[in-house]
């Protein structure tokens, strides 16, 4: 693979002009282009199975078929509402960045746009989560006084770093889930609306990481470092959450701590990161003291 930081990547303006086009040649309305009529399937999962992550492990052997329809539902809930709660800080960022900037250019304006397209993935997942008939999961007190911060305190590498963290592991396990054929057909609407418009807010924020870069200081590529460890460890914490096995009719200790030390999930996580990974170390954004953390999460091999 080609290192992504051997080329400079096109200026601001012709990106942005190129995802806006695209945006309005491929815009998705949830309201109209999902049907919430339809009724759930009793018998198919809400995540494929291999992606559960007690799958392969002495307690998954034990549980009923019911069980593990219900805990993938409830892995689907945590994981739309960790996306619901991500979302809403993007927003804030996306907003802040377009305030300081000029609302003629297409950067500015793409910026909109992806608030725009944002506001109805939050919209969506809410819905998934009421039509699946469960309550959202809500992040631990701490991380939501840093939620508050964080739109203060994120700028340049930093800021993109952590929208990447946000979007792209998640990407990947929802490209899986929504090619699956034997999920509910609810679910991989869902997943195939979001992966067709957020490949568009990847690229975004890529490349200006990229950009930003080029004129960063050291301090702030060092905390890009740190808040992109600190997002995978989030990540990684957010996807075994105990409140989920609690729901499921699961012991929580014993839940949480078969899935952390499951192999089958660690791979499910590196699968999910490969890609961000990948294109973060050849940024320099991975290393020193913070690999550490990264290898903890277990995001990365």
């Amino acid at each position: 693979m080609a290192s992504h930081t051997a080329r400079t990547p096109p200026g601001r303006e012709v990106t942005a002009q190129r995802l806006q086009t695209s945006s309005a040649r491929q815009f998705y309305d949830p309201d109209v282009d999902i049907d919430w009529a339809a009724p759930l399937h009793p018998d198919k999962f809400f995540v494929p199975e291999q992606l559960v992550t007690l799958y392969g492990t002495e307690l998954w052997a034990g549980m009923s078929q019911r069980q593990r329809l219900e805990l993938s539902k409830q892995e689907m809930i945590n994981t739309v509402s960790v996306g619901i709660w991500f979302e809403t800080i993007l927003m804030q960022l996306l907003m802040r960045l377009a305030y300081r900037g000029d609302p003629t250019s297409e950067h500015v304006q793409y910026a909109y746009t992806e608030v725009a397209e944002e506001c109805r993935h939050s919209t969506m997942f809410a819905k998934l989560i009421t039509k699946a008939g469960g309550r959202p999961y809500r992040q631990h007190p701490r991380w939501y006084l840093i939620g508050h911060t964080l739109p203060f305190v994120l700028r340049g590498p930093s800021m993109w770093a952590a929208t990447l963290m946000g979007e792209e592991v998640f990407d990947v396990l929802q490209r899986d889930t929504m090619r699956d054929e034997s999920l509910q057909p609810i679910v991989r609407a869902v997943m195939r609306i979001h992966v067709t418009e957020e490949a568009r807010h990847v690229r975004y924020a890529r490349e200006d990481l990229l950009r930003t870069l080029e004129t960063s200081r050291r301090v702030e590529r060092e905390f890009a470092r740190y808040v992109a460890a600190q997002g995978a460890m989030l990540l990684a914490t957010s996807l075994t959450r105990s409140a989920q096995y609690r729901r499921a009719g699961l012991d929580p200790r014993q839940a949480r701590a078969q899935a952390w030390a499951n192999p089958h999930h660690r791979e499910v996580k590196r699968h999910g990161a490969e890609r961000v990974v990948t294109f973060l170390s050849e940024a320099g954004l991975i290393g020193g003291s913070t690999e550490r953390v990264w290898r903890r999460s277990g995001l990365l091999g």
